[in-house]
């Protein structure tokens, strides 16, 4: 972790607020928001830089589109991460030929034990890493975007026990390689079935904190104006909110816990 002292809080600027209002994500560098889901690259940064330092490894379970990774290569981090989609791996490493840090992706099922283990173990060895020093999700809420058709992707469960449970694997797989007394954190939102709210994101914490030995440090809610799919047609979905009787997801949530075994 970045070392606070009385002379350099001030640069750091860490967000200690557990309300983060973002008015437009970060389109600098390598980032580009051409893939449904991708997260904001301001999360990745301000938890990068409060958990890890230098040329300390970040491991993600979901890649997506790089938005973690450029961050770490930005931040002199190094990186290790998963995706099922062979595609979007593709298009990351050809954004990062050239690049300074060591890094690799993994074409796997992170819920596969013996993948993961297999894909871990090689990644280590190639970014020369015992452990990690710090772990971020980003997964799919369900069905809401379906990313693949293949199978053991999580984005194709509609039931929410059977998607507790592959992400359950997913970190029971992962939390060992995540060195004790480090940080992980989790970024997730709500889904809307069945004219019913889904508090997906309550449901992953305590799912963690009922089958992981773990400290809960923060529930941030995250709120962005810029919401691609809802760009320009603001008012449309306020008037269907209010002649009915729901309300406008605008929020995630992060989830920051602290490793204890």
């Amino acid at each position: 972790m970045e070392e606070v002292n009385s002379e350099n809080w001030k640069q750091l600027n860490f967000n200690v607020d557990s309300l983060w209002l973002i008015n437009e994500r970060d389109k600098s560098g390598k980032h580009a928001n051409v893939y449904h889901g991708n997260f904001i690259p301001q999360i990745p940064n301000q938890l990068i830089r409060r958990y890890t330092s230098e040329k300390e490894l970040v491991l993600e379970l979901f890649t997506g589109s790089g938005t973690t990774l450029y961050e770490c290569e930005s931040l002199n981090r190094d990186y290790i991460g998963f995706d099922i989609n062979d595609e979007i791996i593709n298009h990351v490493n050809l954004k990062m030929v050239g690049t300074t840090i060591n890094y690799c992706i993994n074409n796997c099922d992170v819920t596969d034990t013996a993948c993961f283990d297999e894909s871990m173990k090689t990644s280590l060895k190639n970014v020369q890493k015992d452990k990690v020093d710090f772990l971020i999700a980003h997964p799919p809420y369900m069905d809401i975007i379906q990313f693949t058709d293949k199978d053991g992707d999580l984005s194709h469960i509609n039931d929410l026990n059977i998607f507790l449970i592959k992400l359950k694997n997913a970190f029971a797989n992962s939390l060992p390689y995540l060195t004790k007394g480090k940080y992980f954190a989790i970024v997730m939102g709500d889904v809307y079935k069945k004219s019913e709210v889904i508090p997906l994101g309550f449901y992953t914490m305590y799912m963690i904190k009922k089958n992981f030995r773990v400290k809960l440090k923060g529930i941030i809610v995250k709120n962005i104006e810029g919401n691609r799919g809802k760009l320009g047609t603001q008012n449309i979905w306020k008037y269907r909110a209010m002649k009915s009787d729901y309300y406008l997801f605008k929020h995630e949530y992060i989830f920051v816990f602290k490793k204890e075994f």
